[in-house]
């Protein structure tokens, strides 16, 4: 996708750069190819689903899931009311990781490792709880 000026504009309102700023902005050619690509990326939720959990303190349980839109923003709304922050730490990392195959035109979903757990140890290694998530991209539902 070509980005035409009214989109390089719209995205420079959107960071609130300056027009000096921009120009740097639009010289780096990984940004212009990341935003090429905003669309495969704003068609996706990464869903990280609890698949493991015992003696979580925020409650997680098997089955709650964390949404996370394409650009990175927990998606509050659809998650559980508590969202535990370790939970959510090793998360960035496999999100990351799946943005940069959508950004190479792989399909996320193919990504070898999609579990990651939170960074309590649970109670046999000391600390009190564990939960163990996996990840997925699904197609947005527009509506």
């Amino acid at each position: 996708m070509k980005l035409n000026e009214d989109a390089w504009k719209m995205f420079q309102e959107h960071l609130g750069y300056t027009d000096e700023e921009m120009e740097a902005f639009k010289k780096d050619p990984r940004n212009v190819d990341v935003l090429s690509k905003t669309d495969a990326l704003l068609s996706k939720t990464f869903v990280a689903e609890v698949v493991e959990a015992h003696g979580c303190d925020s409650g997680h349980k098997v089955g709650d899931k964390f949404y996370i839109g394409g650009h990175g923003n927990l998606l509050t709304k659809k998650c559980p009311n508590k969202v535990c922050l370790f939970a959510l730490m090793p998360l960035a990392a496999s999100i990351n990781t799946m943005n940069e195959l959508i950004y190479a035109g792989v399909d996320p979903n193919e990504m070898r490792f999609r579990r990651v757990g939170c960074s309590d140890v649970g109670l046999k290694c000391g600390g009190w709880g564990h939960i163990v998530m996996e990840l997925r991209a699904e197609e947005r539902v527009r509506a």
